[in-house]
């Protein structure tokens, strides 16, 4: 039987459900259309709900690792699993999911043959748990800035995939480069300053297309490889990002680009959403046509290739959702939609972001779409040295231990003693600085600028100090750069997410940094589990025939989903609380100040005008 709300039939607020209940099978992977369960009365509002046993695949592609997360139609985990790169496709040859290539200094790339087996890999360890058949529509994650280069005669290879055999190994003829560079390339500088100097400038560029040139953004990428590798870009059909890639393998054909993704190329305008003329004629030429079009992040790129309904029982008119970057699809996954609210993804980058209505250009953030709300923007900041840098930390000073890591920040007092740590084991996006750690000792509590401020380098701290530092000093730059884009400091809350948001001695120094209670998702990946809810979304809006929030899905009812928050640290309860924030406020001052003397030193020079 057919379950409604307390509303009688005639208020519901489209007639297409009565239509999908007059279609048998019409996007009902039971093929019975009495098991929808319709709408429910929310406080006088109607709430839409997915099919009953319905299931929403989403998939992270991220730089170390491909994963999935399967949600049912209540929002509820069903299953979880990954491929790990290295370890489990060690013939590629990556470490840490990359390849770094000793002929070009900062030239940092991934074979995207080896994204392709993985996800053959991971939908055949994920059959025994998830009946394909249900799945309603997948959508997915993927890190942010690589760009790979289809051959000439690719869309008719993705076309013609043959089930018996899997995707790399037909693949392998269909890329005109068997590498693609990602976003912790850093071999781009030069190629950047020619986009910003064509463009007007940095913060001109950043105006226009929601960033500066950073070298890890696709369009010096492209750039680079039209006058590096010409004989690649002419041979080039398509050019793709990692995550539009993805798409493709699933839908068999070349997917768009989002526009969530598609505003880290420096080729979309931040308004329009569309690509700009000048930034592509700056960039390299006939590049409108490899990149095609760009779609809403919420739009449906078509349904499953018959490669996966033959290979894997997918039903054939599963729909695949719009995959997006890494950082969008992890808003989703937080539920972040409140301006005063942040959310802080600590993985192989760490990032800031948060949302606004008026996005202001910033040479320090990012302005992207947001993937979920078409009226508003989110702003983004990013560091190339998030775990594998605090790794590094760990195995030179805590044995290799993350036990004796987080023994080291108990015992150390908060403000480190004046410690400033700066720690790039990579080329660092913010602040640009190269490869390099230098440590500085200063006085904390006064409140005159760095000059007027007792100070000296150091050669190395003692080993507690050392992994306070790198915490301290990632946490201090993020907040003092939030405050410069315009993001709420001290915000009402901070979601955490990432491998190292389960760390709680880490989340308590971000509490007393922020000045704010922090808060967990009961998954740290929030980025594949943003894709499965996009994956619910993308199939909503498309049965309404028009974009519905995606609070729709979940509101008034986070608690019973994979969504819910925890409190894992709060903020406000000592009486100390308020003096040490205050301390630690005179603290990202003068770390900026010495990042700034750091950037006159050693960093880029910069077009900003």
């Amino acid at each position: 039987m057919l379950i409604f709300g307390i509303e009688p039939l005639q208020h519901f607020r489209s007639n297409h459900w009565l239509a999908l209940l007059n279609t048998p099978g019409q996007q009902n992977p039971q093929n019975t259309s009495t098991e929808l369960l319709l709408l429910m009365a929310d406080g006088g509002n109607h709430r839409s709900l997915l099919p009953n046993g319905s299931l929403f695949l989403g998939f992270d592609c991220s730089t170390q690792s491909l994963k999935a997360t399967v949600l049912d139609a209540g929002l509820a985990l069903v299953a979880h699993d990954a491929v790990h790169f290295d370890s489990e496709l060690p013939h590629y040859g990556t470490e840490g999911g990359v390849c770094r290539d000793p002929a070009e200094p900062g030239r940092i790339v991934s074979p995207p043959l080896m994204w392709a087996e993985a996800l053959d890999l991971l939908l055949r360890r994920l059959e025994p748990r998830v009946d394909y058949t249900r799945v309603a529509a997948v959508s997915g994650s993927a890190q942010q800035h690589g760009s790979v280069y289809w051959a000439r005669g690719a869309g008719a290879a993705l076309a013609s995939l043959d089930p018996a055999q899997g995707l790399a190994q037909q693949l392998a003829g269909a890329l005109a480069a068997p590498q693609s560079p990602v976003w912790m390339d850093s071999s781009t500088t030069a190629q950047c300053r020619e986009v910003e100097a064509a463009l007007g400038g940095a913060l001109a560029l950043a105006a226009m297309t929601g960033c500066r040139a950073h070298e890890r953004c696709t369009g010096p990428q492209i750039r680079k490889m039209f006058q590096t590798r010409r004989g690649v870009y002419d041979g080039t059909e398509r050019v793709s990002l990692v995550s539009s890639f993805m798409t493709s393998l699933l839908i068999g054909g070349y997917a768009c680009i989002d526009q969530t993704d598609g505003a880290g190329m420096n080729l979309m305008d931040i308004q329009t959403r569309q690509l700009r003329r000048d930034a592509l004629e700056a960039t390299a030429p006939d590049l409108e046509v490899k990149i095609g079009k760009l779609a809403p992040a919420h739009e449906i790129a078509g349904t499953l290739a018959p490669y996966f309904v033959q290979r894997f029982q997918f039903a054939s008119n599963c729909l695949v959702v719009q995959w997006s970057g890494d950082n969008p699809n992890s808003l989703a996954g937080l539920t972040l939609s409140d301006p005063g609210d942040l959310a802080v993804s600590l993985g192989t980058s760490d990032t800031v972001f948060g949302i606004t209505d008026v996005p202001e250009p910033s040479l320090d953030g990012n302005i992207l779409p947001n993937p979920v709300d078409p009226k508003t923007y989110m702003v983004m900041l990013c560091y190339k040295n998030g775990s594998l840098t605090r790794e590094d930390i760990r195995d030179r000073y805590a044995e290799k231990s993350w036990d004796v890591f987080n023994n080291f920040l108990e015992q150390t007092d908060s403000l480190n003693g004046g410690k400033l740590g700066f720690y790039y084991k990579e080329h660092e996006i913010l602040p640009p600085l190269p490869v390099g750690y230098h440590r500085y000792v200063v006085d904390t509590l006064t409140s005159g600028s760095l000059d007027e401020t007792a100070r000296h380098q150091t050669d190395e701290f003692d080993p507690p100090s050392e992994v306070r530092a790198v915490i301290e000093g990632q946490f201090l730059s993020m907040r003092g750069h939030a405050e410069r884009c315009g993001l709420p400091v001290p915000p009402k809350r901070i979601i955490a997410t990432g491998g190292a948001s389960s760390n709680q001695a880490i989340l308590k120094i971000m509490a007393s940094i922020f000045g704010c209670p922090v808060y967990t998702v009961q998954r740290p990946d929030s980025a594949s589990l943003g894709a499965a809810l996009r994956a619910a979304h993308g199939w909503l809006c498309k049965q309404q025939g028009e974009f519905v929030p995606i609070s729709r899905l979940y509101s008034g009812r986070l608690e019973t989903t994979s969504l819910s928050l925890k409190l894992a640290v709060p903020f406000g309860d000592s009486e100390g609380d308020t003096e040490l924030l205050n301390n630690y406020t005179l603290l990202v001052k003068k770390r900026l100040e010495v990042e700034q003397k750091l950037v006159e030193r050693f960093g880029r020079r910069t077009c900003a005008n």
